[in-house]
């Protein structure tokens, strides 16, 4: 068994360089939501070097709130808006010697998507136009609409708790954080097993990141899963 370890990277939070060797896949801040194109080039670098698989995190033009509220947009400039943070992204990627390896939206973007096709169809398309694979919640209308269309590929949140419906636990709810190593290495197992999930997220923004991309090496090092890159 093997499974994918990614953060979210080249958003300003200052982990990035210790983080990078400890991961297997990242996903890049376009700009809209954070960051801004020395950084995301100076990520892609970090990422070539260390043999890491870059993909493109485009969100809501909302640096304010850190593209972490829910916008209401039409779903053409939804569609927009993500080839226009793809796009800029894989020029810079070209530039560091590295090519894009999967699309992961960023934020209320991504919850949004996971769960109404008016934002998970252009999402869908962007991955289209790209041939790049996507990540999303297993069971979300991101996996559905990718169906027959683009590679899908069902993300974990070792961070994050979750509702019985299998989305994550708003963050305006003070029990929407795992604080504590173990019970992400416990929820990351479960995860796993019960829900097939092929990479896991550790958010890079989170000040506990390193302790849990450490323990969660070791612990599923030590249970023989492998940690490599998805192909």
């Amino acid at each position: 068994m093997e499974i994918d370890l990614n953060c979210d990277l080249g958003e300003g939070c200052g982990l990035d360089e210790e983080l990078m060797p400890l991961i297997t896949s990242t996903n890049i801040a376009c700009g809209f939501h954070a960051g801004d194109p020395a950084t995301a080039f100076r990520t892609l670098q970090s990422a070539a070097s260390c043999g890491v698989s870059a993909g493109a995190h485009p969100g809501f033009p909302d640096r304010e709130h850190f593209g972490r509220r829910e916008l209401i947009e039409p779903e053409q400039q939804v569609f927009a808006e993500t080839v226009y943070q793809i796009g800029a992204l894989a020029g810079l990627a070209g530039a560091a010697g590295i090519a894009l390896g999967h699309l992961k939206p960023h934020g209320a973007l991504y919850n949004l998507a996971c769960r109404d096709d008016h934002y998970a169809r252009p999402i869908v398309e962007a991955a289209v136009l790209f041939k790049l694979p996507l990540l999303g919640l297993p069971g979300s209308r991101l996996q559905a609409l990718a169906s027959n269309r683009c590679r899908f590929l069902a993300e974990g949140f070792a961070d994050r708790r979750y509702q019985p419906d299998g989305s994550l636990v708003p963050r305006s709810d003070p029990r929407a954080y795992v604080d504590n190593p173990d019970e992400a290495v416990q929820q990351v197992e479960k995860l796993i097993r019960e829900r097939g999930v092929q990479t896991i997220c550790v958010h890079g923004d989170n000040p506990q990141a390193l302790d849990f991309v450490r323990e969660l090496r070791k612990s599923l090092t030590n249970q023989g899963i492998a940690i490599r890159p998805f192909k």
